[in-house]
C-alpha cells in the first residue's frame, strides 16, 4: 500500500527554547525566512505525502494559520506585483492537504500519534518530529519507504550518536540484513549510555503500520504519566515487524538554542544570495574574537 499520510507531533511545550516558545511555537522558530516546519512538510511531499495531520494543542494555532490560506496577504502581494514571494506562499497554502487534530493534555508521543487514529485509519504512515531536520541532499523517507514496501512492518531512522547523547534518544537493538538495512529486535527509551544496547538513536522520522494504534493503547504510561512511542514499538520489533534504517546522512537538531542557531546558519550557507556576504560576517566575526 502506497503511504500517502504523515503525522507531524507538535503539540509540545518547545522547554528547551523558552522563552522564545513562550508564545511563538518553537516548529515555526524562522531558519533564514522560512519556519522549521516548513521544510519538514516539505521533505514529506517530496517524499510523495499527500496529507499532513498535525497533532497540536491549545497554544498552537498559529501552526494551522501558517498553513492556511491568507487572502489579505495574497492580495497585498498581488497589488505590490511581488509574484515570485506570491507564488512561494501559495505553494505553502497547495502542496498538500492539511487537518489538524488535538492532543488535550500532554500525554506522550504515543499518546499523540494516537490522537491521529481516526484521521490515519488503517494504513500505514509516516511520523516526523517537529525539530529534527534531515538535510533535502541525503533523505531518508525514500529508502525507508523502500525497507517497508519490502520487508512490510514499522521502518525508523536510525543514526549512530556519539556517546554522550545516547541517553536522549529511543536506542535500537539490531541484526544486520545488509545495505543499511536493519531488523530492529528491541528498543529502549533514553538508557544510560552503559545500558545501552547500540548506538543507534531513532532521528525522528518513523514508517508505522496501523497496528501500533492497538499497541499504544496496551502501552502503560512511565514516568511523568506519559506514554512512549518506543514502547509501542518494541512490542512490534519482539514481534519480528520492526525495521531500520541506518541512516549516515546529515540531521539537524532544532529543539535547542544552539542546535537552532547552527542549522539556520547550515541553511543559510546553502543560500547563494546570501551565502558570501554570511561567509564573509563569520570571517570578520572569527578575526575580532582572535
Amino acid at each position: 500500500m502506497r503511504i500517502r499520510k504523515a503525522v507531524l507531533p507538535v503539540a509540545g511545550l518547545g522547554t528547551r527554547v523558552l522563552p522564545a516558545s513562550k508564545v511563538v511555537p518553537k516548529e515555526l522558530f524562522p531558519l533564514v525566512d522560512k519556519p522549521t516546519l516548513q521544510y519538514i512538510v516539505e521533505e514529506a511531499v517530496t517524499a510523495g505525502i499527500e496529507e499532513i495531520i498535525f497533532v497540536t494543542s491549545r497554544s498552537k494555532r498559529a501552526i494551522d494559520d501558517h498553513f492556511d490560506i491568507f487572502p489579505e496577504m495574497d492580495q497585498a502581494l498581488e497589488r505590490k506585483g511581488k509574484k515570485k514571494e506570491l507564488e512561494a506562499l501559495r505553494r505553502v497554502q497547495t502542496m498538500a492537504k492539511y487537518v489538524s487534530v488535538r492532543q488535550q493534555e500532554p500525554r506522550g508521543l504515543g499518546h499523540a500519534i494516537l490522537c491521529a487514529r481516526d484521521v490515519v485509519g488503517d494504513e500505514p504512515f509516516v511520523v516526523i518530529l517537529g525539530d529534527d531536520l534531515i538535510d533535502p541532499e541525503t533523505p531518508c523517507l525514500p529508502r525507508m519507504m523502500e525497507i517497508h514496501e519490502q520487508y512490510g512492518g514499522s521502518v525508523l531512522c536510525l543514526a549512530p550518536l556519539p556517546p554522550e547523547t545516547v541517553p536522549s534518544y529511543g536506542i535500537a537493538d539490531v541484526d544486520e540484513l545488509g545495505n543499511n538495512v536493519l531488523q530492529v529486535k528491541h528498543l529502549v527509551e533514553k538508557p544510560a549510555l552503559e545500558e545501552a544496547p547500540s548506538n543507534l538513536g531513532i532521528a525522528g522520522h518513523y514508517i508505522i503500520t496501523p497496528d501500533i494504534f492497538d499497541l499504544i493503547e496496551q502501552t502503560p504510561a512511565g514516568k511523568g504519566g506519559e506514554i512512549q512511542i518506543t514502547d509501542a514499538l518494541a512490542m512490534q520489533a519482539q514481534a519480528g515487524r520492526c525495521f531500520g534504517l541506518r541512516f549516515t546522512g546529515q540531521r539537524y537538531d532544532t529543539g535547542n538554542p544552539l542546535g537552532l542557531l547552527t542549522t539556520s546558519i547550515a541553511y543559510a550557507l546553502k543560500r547563494p544570495e546570501i551565502a558570501p556576504a554570511l561567509r564573509e560576517y563569520m570571517q570578520q566575526a572569527l578575526k575580532q574574537e582572535g
